[in-house]
């Protein structure tokens, strides 16, 4: 055996041009050191490491045989990027991941011309690859779309949509297909390794295309029968039919920590004439890390964690998650309602509902990435007296928006929507905050809208939600842990459109929807400090809107504030139109809207992002300043 160089090699690969110049005996040392880079940078920073160690070679060997970035390389999904990132030229700012500042924990496109597209939700990936593929053969430019998605991401309908449109790329479209639960895949083993290597080569390609032009001279019946029988030779040794019918060129499956086999098998998809391809490869999520190999669940995502043992540093525990509140709620809601179904698309633990197929497993189903489908089935159970809950986190549930509206919403059934991360999320940023469901559903007719300010409020919304059979309805509640209040022992079913006062006052009205009632009363401290005595109200709903209560607020204080963890469009608007409408500022009444930001806020910890929206009790108390400062000098402007 050859000597290992003195200098390691990762030191010596700062772009993926680097990369390509090492000898490929040396991959195998840097693939080794890339997993190792991989591990110390996610046990200082967290995020996701089960997947990006399952790609390691699999990022190396796309690295060295394609001439990235002029090949465009994008990874579905993107949490299994942090090796890539590493590789292009981010091995310096690796360990600022999902921090505020940072390195995203997804491709991003404005942090490196290595991330040519940006992603952090699945099944996109086959679309963009496509889009690059065919923007380069029409523009007679060179370079290739390549995909990389997870069989999990092939469950979602859109990347067969996909691949039932790439005939035209031709050549210049891979989509390599990560298989890393063995759910798809034969066995792995010498045969299948030298099955992929034949049939992806030059020769092989070769031979095929000439009995194809010597079948199409047969008569038609000799040239289907001869057409098939290549399809089914090659579907018997290989798998892939399906694949083949969508027009691509299948090859494997293959051991996608093998470098041995991935090097010459993307050499030959690279050189091939042929049209497009599909290259599967199957990986074990955590490879090469012991923790991680051996409960792949819990190393999917980690905080912190000693790199030795693998020990994740525990949180100093606290408040139940929202999720598991809402888990175990409707868990012992269905067990005296046998109507109670849920449903996920893939989240089950992230959504709650876990806990519910614990104790009601055939009420409980995961539809896969898939949440169009999860709708309109949901949609379905509804129509047939089920009571349906789909679980679905607020940026996922944008993807089914035409399902809400038409499937649900236009035909008024009762589905009952628990949607998970409202507002800002942390460290996954811009892709996964749940910025606008209130704005997208309560523009809707028929549905019911509900935001919980607290764990408790959360336990009567599923109850409530349970109990509402004459339409759709919603509520929403954040990521974390809620805030420490005693959950209730028996559910209260809440009136539809009904608010409560949580805090009365005289001069300043504050109008919350959500979490941010805790900040509404810290505000009212503060400002009756001032002197300016305050009435704080959890309005919980954005639809129907309580407008007696608001009436009432705005006819008896001087200024009103609204504020909300969403998006312009929701509470605020929602308000100023009742009052529009009903002609209640006309009295000089200052009413006043506090939201999100018109941006898409990155990664950083909640705390920090909602003062960077401007939705903390400081924001909220000198938007009340301000508001009684312009009515001041109007007054004054007035009597002069």
């Amino acid at each position: 055996m050859s000597e290992r160089p003195t200098t390691p090699t990762l030191d010596q690969v700062h772009l993926p041009a680097d990369l390509r110049r090492l000898p490929r005996e040396e991959l195998r040392q840097l693939a080794d050191e890339l997993r190792a880079e991989t591990i110390s940078a996610v046990s200082t920073s967290g995020g996701h490491l089960g997947s990006g160690l399952g790609v390691v070679e699999l990022t190396v060997a796309i690295h060295y045989v394609f001439d990235t970035p002029t090949d465009k390389l994008v990874w579905d999904v993107g949490h299994q990027c942090y090796p890539h990132k590493i590789l292009t030229g981010r091995r310096d700012r690796i360990r600022t991941l999902r921090q505020g500042g940072g390195l995203s924990g997804f491709t991003k496109r404005s942090e490196s011309e290595y991330d040519p597209f940006g992603a952090a939700h699945s099944s996109t990936s086959i679309s963009a690859a496509l889009g690059f593929a065919l923007a380069a053969k029409m523009k007679d430019e060179p370079g290739r779309g390549i995909a990389v998605i997870g069989d999990g991401a092939m469950s979602a309908g859109m990347a067969y949509e996909a691949m039932n449109n790439a005939e035209a790329a031709g050549n210049r479209l891979v989509v390599i297909l990560n298989d890393n639960d063995m759910s798809i895949a034969p066995p792995v083993g010498g045969l299948s390794s030298y099955l992929a290597r034949l049939v992806s080569s030059g020769q092989f390609l070769g031979l095929r295309e000439l009995a194809r032009r010597f079948a199409r001279k047969l008569p038609r019946p000799l040239h289907i029968a001869a057409r098939k029988t290549d399809e089914f030779a090659r579907g018997l040794a290989m798998g892939g039919t399906l694949f083949e019918e969508l027009g691509f060129y299948y090859v494997g499956p293959i051991d996608g920590h093998d470098l041995d086999q991935l090097v010459p098998v993307l050499e030959n998809v690279r050189d091939a004439a042929e049209g497009p391809c599909l290259i599967h490869v199957v990986t074990q999520k955590g490879k090469g890390y012991a923790p991680a190999e051996n409960s792949a669940d819990k190393y999917h995502g980690v905080v912190k964690f000693d790199v030795v043992t693998g020990e994740q540093k525990k949180s100093a525990g606290g408040p139940p998650a929202y999720q598991n509140v809402f888990g175990d709620t409707l868990a012992k809601l269905a067990v005296t309602d046998p109507l109670i179904c849920a449903i996920t698309a893939a989240m089950p633990s992230g959504t709650g509902i876990d806990r519910f197929a614990k104790a009601h497993p055939t009420r409980a189903f995961d539809v896969g990435i898939a949440e169009q489908h999860g709708v309109t089935f949901a949609a379905g159970l509804a129509a047939q007296g089920m009571r349906p809950f789909c679980a679905i986190y607020s940026t996922f549930l944008q993807r089914a928006y035409d399902q809400v509206v038409h499937d649900v919403c236009i035909q008024n059934l009762p589905v009952r929507f628990a949607i998970d991360r409202a507002g800002l999320v942390g460290a996954d940023g811009a892709t996964h905050a749940g910025s606008f469901d209130v704005t997208y559903l309560a523009t809707l007719p028929n549905m019911v809208v509900m935001a919980a300010a607290d764990e408790a409020e959360l336990v009567h919304m599923t109850y409530t939600a349970a109990e509402h059979d004459s339409g759709p309805i919603a509520f929403r509640y954040p990521r974390g842990n809620g805030t420490g209040v005693a959950l209730p022992e028996v559910p209260q079913k809440l009136e539809i459109g009904k608010g409560r006062v949580v805090r009365e006052g005289s001069k300043v009205a504050i109008l919350s929807l959500g979490t941010r009632l805790a900040e509404a009363l810290k505000a009212a401290d503060q400002l009756d400090a001032k002197g300016l005595s305050t009435t704080v109200a959890d309005l919980r709903f954005v639809k129907p809107l309580d407008t007696g209560l608001i009436e009432k607020l705005m006819r008896t204080h001087e200024v009103v504030v609204t504020i909300e963890e969403g998006a312009i469009g929701g509470l605020g608007a929602h308000v100023l139109t009742f009052a529009s409408d009903e002609g209640l500022t006309d009295a000089g009444l200052k009413v006043r809207t506090m939201r999100l930001p018109d941006t898409f806020q990155d990664q950083n910890d909640p705390v920090k992002q909602y003062d960077e929206a401007g939705l903390n009790a400081p924001h909220i108390v000198d938007t009340v300043l301000k508001a009684l400062r312009h009515n001041s000098a109007g007054v004054e402007e007035a009597r002069a």
